[in-house]
């Protein structure tokens, strides 16, 4: 028994020190502002660690030639099992070849269904259809609607723009088939958060012109990523090192999803991939000075980028609409359904949302908006893990459950 505790407290010792020299050599990675305005912040700073102490170990993992980096995060993203859901029938299908988990509730309904197809968050490169389990279980039975929830696959195994195409299918699919599953056509909601955001606003946008096919009846975006041509927002200052999704980590992440080299990191986040040219055509959209002055504290406006083409070459993708939703042209974004945004105070992608929802009241677009003053990004995430959650957590899905409700 002595022996075994001896081998116990060595094998503590060696994990201790191997994490001690991992936060070490990675101190960066570690920088962190938590304002003490956030939601819980000694619980957030917390999850914030250990997320960035198993992103360091996956990268020394990688390295090592052991596994690849993003195969361990996604275990990390995938979260717990829960349990069977004694109110909804869950059924796992493929619309079009591309896997889905669709939610029904058991109680009968006096009508047709409301239908929600959701699209998971995760960069493109994280996440799934367990990830969000909690959150889609719940949709399905706070809105008594039937959920869609996509399980697109992921970057880098499919390459972009695979998975806005998928997302693009399925709901296509969904809106042809709603009625086999008790839905009314012309009540479907897309709805995602973060990089799901991204793949709602994408595919609301593509469909506004397509025919012999219902109509998206709303959208729902959760702190959505909504533009690749301005990193240097108010919001992108303040949040600079936010929890979770840091202004570096958040094109460092645009990158890898892209498949392109992070090397090209310091030049896009200075601006440099983008022409003067295409400045001054965007900047009627994607401007400072359309930020709201209480979200403007603090910032300092940056110094004129340096146009780099070689950048720009590798990254056009970044400026065209399918990976930046904001850049659409008017006759687009005019025709887009009813749309509830929720931003973060906490999140560098805050002013993607402010920017969207002035753009959509410009076009005549109904928005309901709603602010988490104490959010950050990824609080959604947390939905349904009880003491481990957050109450911001709680209050976005509210706020979406009750919007779509509405319809």
């Amino acid at each position: 028994m002595e022996s075994f505790y001896a081998l116990a407290l060595i094998a503590g010792i060696l994990v201790a020190f191997v994490l001690l020299v991992l936060i070490a050599t990675s101190y960066n990675s570690f920088k962190v502002e938590i304002p003490p305005d956030a939601d819980q912040p000694s619980k957030l700073r917390l999850y914030h660690c250990v997320y960035t102490l198993l992103e360091v170990l996956a990268k020394n993992l990688q390295s090592l030639g052991i596994v690849k980096e993003h195969v361990l995060i996604r275990l990390i993203y995938d979260g717990l099992p829960v349990c069977r859901d004694s109110q909804l029938c869950i059924k796992d299908l493929h619309f079009d070849e591309v896997p889905v988990r669709i939610y029904l509730p058991k109680v009968p309904s006096a009508g047709k269904r409301r239908g929600v197809i959701f699209f998971h968050g995760g960069c493109g490169m994280f996440g799934s259809i367990r990830s969000y389990e909690r959150i889609c279980r719940h949709i399905a039975r706070k809105a008594d609607s039937v959920v869609v929830s996509v399980g697109y696959h992921l970057s880098p195994e499919y390459k972009y723009p695979a998975q806005t195409l998928e997302c693009l299918t399925a709901t296509e699919h969904f809106l042809r088939i709603a009625e086999n599953y008790g839905v009314d056509p012309a009540r479907i909601i897309a709805c995602g958060d973060s990089a799901g955001g991204t793949f709602a606003a994408t595919v609301c946008q593509e469909l506004v012109n397509r025919t012999g096919i219902p109509k998206i009846r709303a959208q729902v975006l959760v702190y959505p990523f909504l533009q690749a041509l301005n990193f240097n927002l108010p919001s992108h200052q303040k949040n600079a090192y936010a929890a979770f999704l840091s202004r570096e980590r958040t094109v460092c992440y645009i990158l890898k999803y892209l498949n392109k080299d992070c090397s090209m990191k310091e030049a896009v986040l200075a601006g440099s991939h983008v022409p003067e040219s295409m400045n001054l055509k965007y900047r009627k959209w994607i401007n400072p000075d359309l930020i709201p002055e209480v979200f403007k504290l603090g910032y300092k406006p940056p110094l004129p980028p340096s146009f780099l083409p070689e950048v720009h070459e590798e990254t056009k993708e970044l400026l065209k609409a399918r990976l930046s939703p904001l850049l659409a042209e008017d006759a687009v974004v005019c025709r887009l359904p009813d749309t509830c945004i929720i931003t973060c105070q906490h999140d560098v992608l805050r002013d993607d949302g402010l920017l969207y929802k002035k753009r959509l009241e410009d076009n005549n677009v109904k928005v309901s908006w709603y602010h988490m003053d104490d959010g950050f990004h990824c609080a959604l995430g947390f939905f349904g893990y009880g003491i481990f959650s957050f109450p911001s957590s709680s209050k976005i899905m509210n706020h979406t459950v009750n919007f779509i409700k509405g319809y």
